[in-house]
């Protein structure tokens, strides 16, 4: 029975080492500016709230995990997104919540879904 464990086991990580040598491929994007609103992604997907009485909602929903999002005033919503694990994008915009913001990064349209990898943000003015 040992034997049959262990030959299950040395045939199960053989087939997973293609796996474990492929790393995540960039989708390329475009480099773009964009003037947009930092919304709360649940309430405003969810009830329609935005805008400046929602700012403490929105930021407290940030703090919790809610990914904050951009919709720019042609009602397009991006989320934004990072090629590297562990950057952060809500820490980003959280000091601009329910404001207008102005952002550069790379926007991909994937799956339906628009993206984008901040560069740089700021307040809009």
């Amino acid at each position: 029975m040992m034997k049959r464990i262990l030959a299950t086991t040395a045939v199960l990580a053989f087939c997973a080492l293609p796996l474990a040598a492929q790393g995540h491929a960039t989708t390329a994007g475009d480099e773009m500016t964009i003037t947009a609103q930092v919304v709360d992604l649940n309430c405003n997907t969810t009830n329609g709230a935005s805008g400046a009485g929602h700012k403490a909602c929105a930021q407290a929903c940030a703090k919790a995990g809610v990914p904050l999002g951009l919709l720019s005033s042609d009602g397009t919503m991006y989320v934004p997104v990072s090629s590297k694990p562990g950057d952060p994008q809500n820490s980003k915009l959280m000091p601009f919540a329910e404001s207008k913001v102005k952002v550069t990064g790379t926007h991909r349209f994937v799956s339906g879904l628009h993206t984008i990898e901040i560069k740089t943000v700021s307040a809009a003015s």
